[in-house]
């Protein structure tokens, strides 16, 4: 069984629409595939319209948060999307985000940069506009060669030149939030340093102390190090290890099912869940 448990669509900052990312998945042979687009559920029906027999669709979304001044981003998992409080709290990270790009599109002019608001608006298309939509923006203007290239400290990564704060869920009240509407939650790429600070490894401990059901291991922005350093991490606080490939389509260079997670890590995660279930495929039967 081949399960890949993050990745983005259109909804947020992905190239594929949903339904095409589900088709996407079956193709390339996974079974269980997860939609976590970014503080957004609004992919999901779509998807599920999509799903062809065999491929399983977890619900889910990529939460924006920030400990101690440094962002992180925490997958939830089958959480009832109506829920008040967590859809509430969504909403706000979601409103924010465009006086934020603006913002940071002021930024990169007063640098020289003529990227304009309509353009990145053009970008983004429906979905929840991030730095991502501003990096394909800097990409076209021919100001950077690559999406992640503008994730540096002369453009978009924390703390850069034109980097702009927007609102962000404390992790700790996230998985209180997550818990509440029935979800499992998951510590996205915590060893990501590449992308700029990280939350220190110290912290696992008080997340899991707090209720987080998992980190992310198997990931491209680990080295095989860093994979091995997070798996010894999590077996002696107890969480559960995942694979994903944090697929975003044609704006990253991970592929669907690049890094996968354990079958019975996915089945422990199922159990957990109160709020949702994975959805079958038509004719198919539920993973």
């Amino acid at each position: 069984m081949r399960i890949d448990l993050h990745t983005h669509s259109t909804a947020s900052d992905g190239t594929d629409s949903p339904a095409e990312l589900v088709r996407g998945a079956a193709a390339c042979g996974l079974d269980v595939v997860a939609l976590t687009d970014h503080d957004t559920t609004r992919g999901h029906a779509e998807a599920i319209a999509a799903l062809s027999e065999g491929l399983t669709l977890v619900t889910g979304a990529e939460l924006s948060c920030r400990l101690d001044g440094v962002g992180l981003h925490m997958l939830a998992y089958l959480f009832d999307p109506e829920e008040p409080a967590l859809l509430a709290e969504r909403e706000l990270v979601r409103d924010d985000r465009v006086p934020r790009a603006k913002a940071m599109i002021a930024r990169l002019n007063g640098l020289g940069v003529p990227v304009t608001w309509e353009q990145v608006a053009r970008i983004a298309g429906d979905g929840s506009v991030g730095r991502p939509h501003i990096a394909s923006a800097l990409v076209e203007l021919g100001v950077v060669p690559t999406v992640s290239d503008a994730f540096t400290q002369d453009w978009l990564a924390d703390g850069a030149r034109a980097y702009v704060d927007k609102h962000e869920t404390d992790p700790f009240e996230a998985i209180r939030l997550v818990k509440a509407a029935g979800g499992v939650t998951v510590f996205a790429h915590p060893g990501a340093a590449k992308r700029g600070r990280t939350v220190p490894e110290a912290s696992l401990a008080k997340l899991a102390e707090a209720g987080l059901d998992g980190i992310e291991v198997d990931h491209m922005d680990h080295d095989a190090p860093t994979r091995e350093r997070l798996r010894g991490l999590a077996a002696d606080v107890g969480l559960l290890t995942t694979g994903s490939s944090d697929y975003h389509g044609s704006r990253k260079t991970c592929v669907l099912g690049e890094y996968t997670t354990d079958p019975e890590v996915y089945g422990e995660i199922t159990r957990r869940a109160t709020g949702a279930f994975p959805v079958p495929g038509a004719g198919g039967h539920r993973a």
